[in-house]
């Protein structure tokens, strides 16, 4: 029994050229489909990182304008970067400067001017 395995063992030493083939055009397969949907994801995950920001900010300014520190009606994003933001100019999201103003409506709503979220 065990010199029939052995002899079994010994015929069969590898893979045939069909097989690796077919694996191969099984891997091309799952990664056409892959590639696309993780680029799909990382899309959805940077849009989603953006909004986080503005977000942020936005909060930001409303504890500014808490602590009385936004009487004009309208601030700077720079003006919030040094009390209550812990972001850099590279950090904001696309779209937005130091420079740009945060306005609040007389109904409390705080909006960035001229920036329009991404659908």
């Amino acid at each position: 029994m065990v010199n029939k395995f052995k002899t079994l063992l010994k015929k069969e030493k590898g893979f045939t050229l069909v097989e690796l083939l077919a694996v191969i055009v099984i891997l091309g397969i799952i990664v056409a489909i892959a590639i696309p949907a993780v680029g799909n994801i990382i899309d959805k995950a940077e849009t989603d990182a953006d909004a986080a920001e503005v977000k942020l900010i936005l909060d930001a300014a409303r504890l500014a304008d808490a602590n009385q520190e936004f009487t004009s009606g309208t601030t700077t994003i720079g003006d919030l970067i040094p009390n209550y933001l812990d972001l850099r100019s590279s950090d904001l999201p696309s779209g937005i400067a130091e420079t740009d103003t945060i306005s609040k409506s007389d109904e409390g709503i705080y909006s960035i001017d001229g920036y329009t979220p991404p659908s």
